[in-house]
Formats: structure tokens, C-alpha cells, sequence
């Protein structure tokens, strides 16, 4: 698509500013209503999806051109997509993907943030988000008897993804959710050193052409592995490979899973017992990208018609994608099923949840603006009476430890496997 496609649908934007914040229905606290992180923060209208729908149609018709003040709005978003659920709740239009869009054009215009551009070339030079060397990818596994699906085949494949690798403090969780898979007699195997990143995390900073060459990559490495099940410690890969790789038609031909729908069916089966208690009264954050943005891409070949001259609708009729059909359930049914666990649940969940702050590039370019949107989270958390903060992403973790180093209020903070680990 290109952002010429998106143009009735800037024109359909009744600035409404429902983006800005939850659903009517969803919200429960006069303090933790808003929707939108950027726009909560610059509070200015141009900074939220009906703002860059303004702008977007101003500049594809040559009333504006680029500008730092135009480019900040456009950069200054996490891709969370939680504006694009509040949208549908009146209208049917697609602010998210008309910012994927927007944000393709910038980087193929050359306009972007400087940080991004370091990124991205360390990227194209060591195949991952974080500038580490690729030699070292592989070391989060030192030592641990698995499969190496370079010279052997498995049935399951485990990738640890960008951060799990090359995030010290983090490694412990994909070892122990290795282990466990292991200890269960998993047919599973990884790539080590030769492990790339997903491409998920440069698309939505625009440089869709990432997308593709790594989807490729991902296509032969798991038709070679001899690969049915592709399991996802990180929340980005598994919505990238479920998603992203859909949406330009290069879905994986296997069963693309998140390491704790996996680990559900192995509590379900019997086969991992959770009988330690942790007394512990936590909360959990549901992950963008586990969530609201995991839910299955809807293809759809139409043309858009009008109806009496005047409104636009699509044929044959056309579905959305609302963010209902994330992965909600699992999560808060595995911590259930911890002795000891009280799980109390913060003001703005599910597909209505409230972002960590480190996606769309803003943790690269802005992290002052990463770690306020952390901080506002955590802020809610202890407003409901949580001792942990919990969640099913490397991603989200880090960005609230950071946050807490930056000042945020204090707050335990878990990734779901960590618990199950105590569990067992």
C-alpha cells in the first residue's frame, strides 16, 4: 500500500479525539483514561492519530512539506496501536497502518531520527536491534544440551529474539524457558549465533524493506530445520511472524506460538506441575504486541465504492482488526494457577491496555518520553494494590527497570516465565 491509499480515510477523520483516549466502555479511573501515550505527554493534537491524519493529508497534497515539528509528531508514537482500537469504536478506518505508511515515506525521503539511522546500520551490519556482534548472539545459551538447528532438525524451534539475546540481565529468562521446554522432553532446537532478528521492530520505524529480507531469511532457515512449531519468548517476534509476515504475504507454514501458550498446554496436560507457592499480589501488563496487535491479520481484496454520491463504503464489505483476539487469557490463567498468587488487575487492560513505552523507535529516539510512558504504567499498578508488575515481554521488562532507574516509583518487576520457574 501507499499513503495515496489512506487518503478517504483522512478525509473520513471527524477529529473526533477519541484516539486520545479509552474507550467509553473501558474506562474505569478518571486518572488512567487516556489512550494515547504521545499524546497524553506533547498534549497537542497533532501528536495524536487524528492530528497525523491532518497532517498526512495536508502534505500528500502538497499544503505542507517536511518539517522537525512534523517529523517529532510522526516519531513520537510507540506504534502501540491503542488509539486504533478507541478509533473503531466509532468509525472504520486504520490510523495504525496509515502510520506505517507515514512513517515509509519519512524514511524514504531520508527524513528520520538520527538514532534511528544508527540503529538500522547496526542492524544491517549484525542482524539484530541492539548493535551487539553477531558472534555473540548465540551466548545466551552457553552450556544448555539443545538442539542446534543449523546441523540438526526439531519439531519445535526457540528463538530468543534481540533482546533476550544480548540483554544480560535479561538472559536468565530464555534459559529457564529453554529449560523447562527441555525438562519436558520437547523436541526443540535453536539457531544460536546464526539467530536474526524478525524485522518487526525496523518496519514500524518505516524501513519496511527489513521486513521482507528478514522474513525470507526466516522462511528458509525454518523449511531447513524441518521446524512445525516456532516458539517466542518475545512478544514483537511472535506478533512479527504471526502479523507483519501475513500482512506481505510470507506467513510462516508452521504453528507460530508465545512462549506462554506454549507453556499453558504444558500445564493443561500435567506434564509442568506448579506447586510451590509465591505469595505474591502481582498485576499483569498486557505487551502491545502480545495484545491488541497480535490479533490475526484480516486480508481483504475490494474496491471502495459510494454510496448516493457521498459515503464510502467497500465491496464485498470489509472486516477490521479491533484487537480483541489477542493473547489475554493465557497470561492471567497461568498466573492463576500459581499457588499463592493474588492477581489483581490495573484500570486499562486487554486490548484497551496502556503501553510500556520501548516500541516504534521512540526507546531508541526519545527515551525520556520511553521511560515517562513507563512510569505512568507503574504509576497504575500500585494504584491497584500491586507489589509486581508482571509481563510476558523482554521488551516491556526492560523499559520499566529503566524507567525505575530514571526515577519512576519502585515496583517489582517479573516476566511471567520467572514466576512459573518458582512455581515448579
Amino acid at each position: 500500500m501507499s499513503l495515496k491509499d489512506f487518503e478517504h480515510d483522512m478525509q473520513r477523520c471527524s477529529r473526533c479525539s477519541f484516539c486520545k483516549w479509552l474507550p467509553f466502555e473501558n474506562q474505569q479511573h478518571m486518572d488512567f483514561i487516556k489512550g494515547c501515550p504521545s499524546a497524553a505527554r506533547y498534549n497537542f493534537h497533532a501528536y495524536a492519530a487524528s492530528g497525523k491524519w491532518n497532517m498526512a493529508y495536508s502534505f500528500l497534497n502538497g499544503r505542507i512539506g517536511y518539517s522537525d515539528a512534523f517529523q517529532d509528531a510522526v516519531f513520537k508514537c510507540m506504534m502501540d496501536g491503542c488509539c486504533d482500537v478507541s478509533c473503531k469504536t466509532v468509525q472504520d478506518i486504520e490510523p495504525l497502518q496509515h502510520m506505517f505508511e507515514l512513517r515509509k515515506q519519512f524514511v524514504e525521503d531520508g527524513q528520520m531520527p538520527p538514532e534511528h539511522m544508527l540503529t538500522i546500520e547496526g542492524l544491517k551490519k549484525e542482524d539484530n536491534m541492539l548493535q551487539g556482534k553477531k558472534a555473540d548472539r548465540g551466548k545466551w545459551a552457553e552450556g544448555m544440551k539443545v538442539k542446534d538447528l543449523t546441523k540438526e532438525k526439531a519439531r519445535v524451534a526457540f528463538r530468543a529474539g534481540c533482546r533476550y539475546s544480548f540483554d544480560e540481565e535479561l538472559r536468565p529468562v530464555v534459559r529457564s524457558a529453554l529449560q523447562i521446554l527441555i525438562d519436558a522432553g520437547v523436541d526443540v532446537g535453536i539457531w544460536g549465533r546464526d539467530e536474526v532478528c524478525c524485522g518487526g521492530r525496523a518496519e514500524s520505524m518505516g524501513f519496511a524493506g527489513e521486513l521482507t529480507k528478514y522474513a525470507d531469511h526466516t522462511l528458509e532457515a525454518l523449511k531447513a530445520a524441518g521446524v512445525e512449531v516456532l516458539i517466542n519468548p518475545c512478544s514483537d517476534c511472535y506478533q512479527c511472524y504471526k502479523v507483519e509476515y501475513d500482512k506481505i504475504g510470507k506467513k510462516p507454514p508452521v504453528e507460530i506460538l508465545h512462549i506462554t501458550e506454549y507453556l499453558h498446554r504444558l500445564i493443561q496436560d500435567g506434564t509442568v506441575k506448579l506447586t510451590k507457592k509465591v505469595p505474591l499480589t502481582v498485576t499483569y501488563h498486557d505487551p502491545c504486541h502480545l495484545g491488541r496487535l497480535s490479533e490475526p491479520w484480516i486480508h481483504w481484496k475490494g474496491k471502495e465504492i459510494k454510496v448516493m454520491g457521498q459515503m464510502i463504503c467497500h465491496e464485498p464489505p470489509k472486516k477490521y482488526r479491533r484487537g480483541a483476539r489477542g493473547v489475554y487469557d493465557i497470561p492471567r490463567e497461568i498466573l492463576r494457577s500459581i499457588p499463592g498468587i493474588n492477581l489483581v488487575e490495573m484500570y486499562r487492560t486487554r486490548e484497551s491496555a496502556w503501553c510500556c513505552g520501548a516500541a516504534g523507535g521512540v526507546r531508541d529516539a526519545y527515551p525520556d518520553f520511553a521511560n515517562w510512558t513507563a512510569a505512568e504504567r507503574i504509576k497504575e499498578a500500585r494504584a491497584v494494590g500491586a507489589k509486581a508488575l508482571v509481563s510476558a515481554c523482554g521488551w516491556c521488562r526492560r523499559n520499566f527497570i529503566d524507567a525505575m532507574e530514571d526515577g519512576a516509583p519502585k515496583i517489582e518487576v517479573y516476566d511471567i516465565i520467572e514466576l512459573v520457574e518458582k512455581a515448579m
